[in-house]
């Protein structure tokens, strides 16, 4: 299932939903978030804070949506 497509660069890109979580870390005062796919992140901790927030009101509203074929978590 593609989750939706996304404009990179002039191309378009097709993201799957991935069903691996991310782990967060805090080093230095820094928090640092490792992803799926050797995705990495490194952010001030109110970055982190809001982007927590705002990534709990979207998983919100995704379940709140019709969904057909997507993975659950392991």
């Amino acid at each position: 299932m593609v989750a939706a497509m996304i404009s990179k660069d002039g191309e378009m890109a097709k993201l799957e939903p991935e069903a691996v979580a991310g782990k967060a870390t805090a080093e230095s005062g820094v928090v640092l978030l490792d992803g799926p796919g050797g995705v990495a992140v490194a952010m001030t901790p109110d970055a982190a804070r809001e982007t927590g927030r705002s990534l709990i009101e979207a998983a919100d509203q995704a379940d709140r949506q019709p969904h057909d074929d997507i993975p659950e978590t392991a």
